[in-house]
């Protein structure tokens, strides 16, 4: 045990240290290897999606990723007066007044150590009551400058976030994206984190860059009257080098970051999922099939973290080792020369006190340029990750620039058909043609054609006129909710000419209103507000003669006056909602309205007034229901077969009446 003991000597101990290290690191690494061979051998679809997202991601520090940064940065800096330039301003001041500070500390601090190293009280008390003296200016200059950081992160997102969110707002882009397009899977995951993470990675990206880099230029100042040109200019050729080796070796990361955060808004997803459709799993006791599901989310987001994690570890072993102590010891290499060198002029005369003092101020410097260098080098991991951000922003304002001008892209069915169907209905979203005109609704040779390229009926041909109510029936799936996307501009038109009112004039009401949030008056009024209401002169008298009309007069009462604010989806039941839809029916006045099972929960009564009153005040139904009752208030029926057929008729005495 002895013999060992003298064996392990300190070199020895580094060497075995430093074995011990990298025994380590490989474990990790294959420990890595092993576990993303078994998510390769978890799934042969699965590999094919990742391979196709490897190829349509693309997050490298490169000339695209700088192209991308600067596009968003014109949005989130509109002009060159503005509150943001102001606050760039402001961190950029702070940064050389606070270098400026870090140097005066050097040489204040060298002179303490100085006079306590000279035994001289006066010196000492002198300098040291300085460095009193400056503190609050200086925590101020760093106070000021996490506040200009601070603040100019919140401006950034709050440009960015308006800009989105108007696009995304325009007219039914949001619709679009859900259901027409298939590139985003999560939008809110990037409207809301992305948007966040991204400011925040550009501001600190951007403190993180400039300050190292200004502490450079000074320190190189100073340094070359101190030792030369020749240190500097050593440190600056390892900075160079070692930094495209590590960029290099960190290209990963941005894709890595990408995928984490689909992962992310994959996982957020299918917990809301489970909140909003919850009553729905609870009569199916599913709890342990969506247990099952969240799991697998989890535990394919875990995966992935844990990849991360390992990879983030085998790049920070290589970064602190390239970064920090080699950057170190080039910097004892440099700033020794001038002090080894005795025939060097600069120190031949000098005092054993004064090469001191010239040391600690020279090291101290080198060592601060050395530590700007290794963060400079180490900010080179934050702009791949920040990379990553910038692609999924960038491809999220691509897809709303493509949805706004009619755009979209999906998986369609008509490709695995045979070239004859094709031939046949060429699918061209966006090929038909609309025109608005009042008081008429007709399909010219429209093909119902689902946005995935599903064709339900290859040739549509009818027209309706103002006041003369349709009923549409069919088994489901036979296109009657397709048709009234289409008419309501949801869907685009396949081909053929669709005559229709302008949107506002068209009014849709379905099985399941919506009720939003606000107050009782804001669930008849919707989507107006009450400066809208007023502008109309509509009085809060004429809402509760319509909510009397569908026999809800009462809820004004029950609920405490039109300002009450409650949760409306559950508050009302089933029926109520369904007749608060009709009274927002009856304010808006539509020229047409469809109604999609609107009154499944209505009396026979009060459906009765309520198709009564709106032939009375001059608006056009489009009725899906399979109610017998209903047939009376009107004049044509569509019938849709569910095999591409249909028949558009007038309803006479003779017409066989089916339904329940």
């Amino acid at each position: 045990m002895a013999a060992y003991s003298k064996y392990l000597t300190v070199r020895h101990s580094a060497i075995a240290g430093a074995s011990a290290a990298a025994c380590a690191l490989l474990c990790l690494l294959n420990k890595r290897r092993a576990a993303a061979q078994h998510g390769k051998r978890s799934g042969k679809q699965a590999l094919q999606n990742n391979e196709k997202e490897g190829k349509k991601e693309r997050a490298m520090v490169d000339r695209v990723f700088i192209a991308r940064i600067c596009r968003i940065l014109k949005i989130m800096v509109p002009r060159t007066l503005c509150k943001e330039t102001g606050y760039l301003l402001l961190i950029a001041v702070m940064l050389v007044v606070r270098t400026y500070c870090d140097i005066w500390m050097i040489q204040n601090g060298t002179v303490i150590e100085s006079a306590i190293i000279g035994r001289s009280r006066k010196d000492f008390k002198k300098y040291l009551f300085n460095f009193i003296a400056a503190m609050p200016a200086i925590s101020l200059v760093n106070n000021f400058l996490k506040y200009g950081l601070n603040e100019l992160k919140l401006c950034f997102r709050v440009r960015l976030t308006r800009y989105l969110y108007e696009e995304y707002l325009k007219a039914y882009t949001y619709y679009k994206m859900g259901n027409l397009d298939n590139r985003i899977a999560n939008p809110d995951q990037l409207l809301t984190q992305d948007v966040e993470k991204f400011c925040n990675s550009v501001v600190d990206l951007y403190s993180n860059l400039s300050k190292p880099f200004l502490d450079i230029v000074l320190y190189i100042f100073k340094l070359t009257s101190a030792i030369g040109a020749q240190g500097p200019a050593s440190m600056m050729a390892y900075l160079i080098i070692s930094g495209f080796f590590l960029t290099r070796l960190r290209r990963p990361i941005g894709k890595m970051t990408i995928i984490e955060q689909k992962y992310e808004g994959e996982y957020r997803y299918v917990n809301s999922r489970l909140i909003t459709n919850s009553e729905e799993i609870a009569f199916y006791n599913g709890n342990l099939r969506e247990k099952q599901t969240i799991h697998k989310t989890f535990r394919k987001l875990v995966e992935h973290l844990h990849n991360f994690i390992l990879f983030r570890f085998s790049m920070g072993f290589i970064d602190t080792i390239i970064a920090k102590y080699l950057a170190t010891v080039v910097g004892y290499l440099v700033v020794s020369r001038p002090f080894l060198n005795l025939s060097d002029p600069r120190h031949q005369n000098s005092t054993h006190a004064e090469l001191l003092e010239d040391y600690y101020q020279s090291g101290r410097m080198l060592l601060r340029m050395s530590q700007a260098l290794g963060r400079i080098v180490l900010a080179g991991r934050e702009m791949t990750r920040l990379a990553g951000f910038t692609a999924r922003i960038t491809e999220l304002m691509q897809v709303l620039k493509d949805l706004n001008s009619g755009k979209y892209q999906r998986t369609m069915v008509s490709q695995e058909k045979d070239a004859d169907q094709q031939q046949a209905l060429p699918l061209i979203p966006g090929s038909g043609e609309i025109i608005n005109t009042d008081n008429l609704i007709k399909f010219d040779h429209v093909p119902l054609v689902t946005p995935n390229g599903d064709v339900l009926i290859q040739d549509l041909n009818f027209e309706v006129r103002s006041g003369a109510n349709v009923l549409i029936c069919g088994p489901n799936g036979c296109g009657k909710s397709s048709l009234f996307r289409v008419l309501g501009e949801l869907w685009p038109l396949f081909g053929g000419r669709l005559t229709k009112p302008v949107r506002g004039k068209l009014f849709y009401v379905p099985q399941r209103p919506y009720m939003t949030l606000g107050t009782l008056r804001d669930q008849v009024i919707y989507p107006d507000t009450l400066e809208d209401q007023r502008r109309k002169g509509i009085s809060d008298q004429v809402l509760k003669d319509y909510l009397d009309n569908v026999q809800l007069g009462q809820i004004l009462e029950r609920e405490g006056g039109w300002d009450s604010v409650q949760d409306w989806m559950d508050v009302l039941s089933g029926g109520e909602k369904q007749r608060m839809a009709m009274a927002r029916l009856f304010y808006h006045k539509p020229q047409f309205a469809i109604l999609d099972e609107c009154t499944s929960a209505v009396s026979v009564d009060v459906e009765g007034y309520i198709y009564s009153h709106c032939r009375k005040v001059g608006i056009t139904l489009f009725t899906v229901s399979h109610r017998k009752s209903l047939w009376k208030h009107h004049d044509f029926y569509l019938h849709m077969d569910g095999r591409g057929n249909y028949e558009f008729k007038k309803i006479t005495e003779d017409t066989v009446e089916f339904g329940s």
